[in-house]
């Protein structure tokens, strides 16, 4: 059964036009969202979609263009849908998605009063595969991004990576297009300053072509289109198209 990827959007967190990096990857059967920033709802809306028809939220880290959409779904799933959405985060941010994101907005007293109010909450283990569907698994990497903030990348189903927001880590990407079987790399890309907490355009060109080949751009500035003849052997991920995986 085919697996197909669709971005909601491909910009950073500042990104106006291309929303913010979330993703729906889906069969006949199933939808997982990755991420649900703040423009979510709209992309959503915008491809004639609702949450309620998501399986399954998975969550990389704590920034609202990854989670800033998540109250809206909570409330929309509980009072207008009336079920809870699964959703899958990394055991050690549990904790923090409520205290620290959602219970400000969230919080109603004696009706919902913790994360599992609201959504039905999956915890993982990183460096694990974990079954999401019959047909997707999910293995957390944890990958450098804020430094004492944990932050998770994705590989899917044993042979494709999916960057969270991550410092560059040409020794992870070699390990797994060379041992692990990667085919297929969709990976953040900041076009301009230094890498500090994420990867730039200037230190993926610095892979060997044979690893560029395999990868596609993502999270990117508005200014993309001044790029376009500057990415070496990789492809920039576009919004709203449907990827075979």
């Amino acid at each position: 059964m085919s697996l197909q990827l669709e971005m909601l959007g491909t910009g950073n967190a500042f990104a106006k036009n291309y929303y913010n990096n979330n993703a729906l990857l889906f069969d006949d059967q199933f939808s997982l969202l990755i991420d649900c920033g703040v423009t979510a709802p709209i992309a959503l809306h915008n491809q004639g979609k609702t949450f309620d028809d998501i399986d399954a939220v998975l969550i990389t880290h704590i920034h609202a263009d990854h989670v800033g959409g998540l109250e809206e779904l909570a409330f929309k799933m509980k009072y207008l849908h009336h079920r809870k959405m699964i959703l899958y985060i990394a055991d050690d941010l549990v904790e923090t998605l409520w205290e620290n994101t959602l219970k400000g907005g969230c919080y109603q007293a004696g009706e919902i009063t913790s994360l599992n109010d609201i959504f039905d909450v999956r915890p993982l283990q990183p460096l694990k595969p974990h079954y999401i569907s019959e047909h997707i698994t999910v293995e957390l990497i944890p990958t450098k991004h804020i430094p004492e903030k944990s932050s998770y990348s994705l590989y899917l189903n044993e042979n494709i990576f999916y960057s969270s927001d991550m410092v560059f880590d040409p020794a992870l990407l070699s390990h797994l297009i060379n041992t692990r079987g990667c085919k297929t790399i969709f990976h953040e890309c900041q076009f301009q300053g230094s890498g500090v907490v994420h990867t730039t355009l200037q230190e993926l060109l610095s892979l060997p072509l044979e690893i560029q080949q395999y990868i596609y751009l993502m999270h990117y500035g508005d200014d993309k289109d001044r790029y376009i003849d500057q990415i070496g052997d990789m492809t920039f991920l576009e919004q709203n198209l449907i990827y075979e995986l």
